[in-house]
C-alpha cells in the first residue's frame, strides 16, 4: 500500500472493503440460539457480531493481538501549550521500551503484542499555527510508517500513541472537522491550569482559522494540522481495513487521528471500536459526532494505547461467551417456560 502522493492517499480510501453480511448473519442468530435470553450479554453480544462480520469468520478468534504505539514530536510545542517538555516523548519511548509504562502490563495481561515506533523524535513538526505541520513528502512518509507496522495477519489491531502537545492536534483536527468552539474540544491534557488552558485553546483556535480554507480532504487536514504520530495512526487504520482487521481505537488522540479520515471517506472507521471514552472533554464530543459508542468508561486519559488495551479484555470476554456456550438445543434447555 503505496502512500507516496496525496493521491495515493486519496485512492485507497476508495472501495474500502466491508463487513460481511453473512457472517453477520450467521454470529447474530448463534447468539439467539445460546443459552440466556436474547440480547442478555449486551454488548458482549454487539461486540462478536462485529468481529465475525470483518474476520469473515463464524467463529471470530483473538489469536494474534497487535498493539502499536505511534510517538512523535510537535512544533506547536513552542507556544507553552503543555506541562511537560518534549524531551519526556523520548524519555517514554525508552520507557515502553524498557517494559516499565502502563501499556507494557496491560498488553502482557490481556495478550497482546506490543510495537512501539518513534517517528523522527529529534525533527518535531512545523509550528501549525505559523506554517503546516508536515510537507507532503513528511506525512506521507508518516502514513506508510503506520501502515507498514500492521501485520496483516493480525486478529485485531490496538492503536495509541505518545507526543507531548498532541492533544492540541487532536483538538485541533476535532474543531477543524466538526466545528464548534475551542473550548469544546481542548482539555487539559497533561495537567494544564486555568491560564495555560485558555492559552491552550487560543492556540487551537489560531491554527484552525488559519488552515481552515485550505483544508478540501482529510489528506490536508492531517497535513496542516495533525503530527508525524496521528498520520501513522490514520496510516495504519487505512492498512486494517484492506486487510479486513478489527481496530480498538484508544482515546481522544488515536480517536482524532481516525476520524480525520471521515473528511474524504465517511464510513471509514465502520471496522472500528472505540475503546473507552477518555476524561479528555473533547473525546465525548468526538465519539458523539462519530456515532460511536466506547466499550469502556474508566475515567482514563493516559493515551499510550491503555484503554484499548483494557477493551481487549472485554473483546475476550465476548468471543469467549459467543464460542463456548451451547444452545438450547444442545443443551437439551426449554426456550420458554410453560
Amino acid at each position: 500500500m503505496p502512500f507516496n502522493s496525496r493521491e495515493d492517499f486519496l485512492s485507497v480510501l476508495t472501495n474500502l472493503p466491508t463487513t460481511d453480511k453473512s457472517y453477520t448473519d450467521f454470529a447474530r442468530h448463534r447468539q439467539d440460539s445460546l443459552t440466556k435470553p436474547q440480547g442478555s450479554l449486551g454488548k458482549l453480544e454487539e461486540l462478536s457480531i462485529f468481529m465475525a462480520g470483518w474476520q469473515t469468520r463464524e467463529f471470530p478468534r483473538l489469536e494474534k493481538v497487535s498493539c502499536l504505539v505511534f510517538a512523535g514530536n510537535h512544533g506547536v510545542v513552542s507556544q507553552g501549550i503543555s506541562a511537560y517538555p518534549p524531551e519526556v516523548t523520548a524519555q517514554m519511548v525508552q520507557n515502553f521500551k524498557n517494559g516499565g509504562a502502563a501499556i507494557n502490563q496491560l498488553c502482557t495481561l490481556s495478550g497482546a503484542e506490543l510495537k512501539v515506533i518513534p517517528l523522527d523524535l529529534d525533527r518535531p513538526t512545523g509550528d501549525f499555527t505559523e506554517e503546516p505541520a508536515m510537507s507532503e513528502e513528511e506525512l506521507c512518509k508518516a502514513l506508510q510508517a503506520g501502515a507498514d507496522a500492521v501485520p496483516t495477519e493480525a486478529d485485531c489491531l490496538l492503536l495509541g500513541e505518545m507526543g507531548i502537545g498532541n492533544t492540541t492536534s487532536a483538538a485541533a483536527l476535532s474543531l477543524a472537522l466538526f466545528g464548534g468552539g475551542g473550548q469544546q474540544w481542548v482539555g487539559r491534557g497533561t495537567g494544564l491550569e486555568d491560564e495555560k488552558l485558555a492559552h491552550k485553546t487560543a492556540v487551537v483556535e489560531k491554527a484552525v482559522k488559519l488552515h481552515q480554507s485550505g483544508i478540501a480532504d482529510s489528506f490536508e487536514l492531517l497535513r496542516r494540522l495533525g503530527g508525524r504520530e496521528l498520520a501513522a495512526i490514520a496510516g495504519a487504520v487505512i492498512a486494517a481495513r484492506h486487510n479486513r482487521i478489527p481496530v480498538l481505537l484508544d482515546g481522544f488522540i488515536s480517536t482524532a487521528a481516525a476520524a480525520s479520515l471521515i473528511r474524504s471517506a465517511p464510513d471509514s472507521l465502520d471496522h472500528c471500536q472505540v475503546s473507552h471514552l477518555s476524561v479528555e472533554p473533547g473525546h465525548r464530543h468526538l465519539v458523539e459526532a462519530l456515532g460511536k459508542s466506547p466499550i469502556l468508561q474508566l475515567d482514563m486519559r493516559l493515551g499510550e494505547a491503555s484503554g484499548a488495551a483494557v477493551a481487549l479484555m472485554i473483546l475476550r470476554a465476548a468471543l469467549a461467551t459467543y464460542s463456548g456456550m451451547a444452545s438450547f438445543e444442545e443443551a437439551h434447555v426449554s426456550r420458554s417456560v410453560q
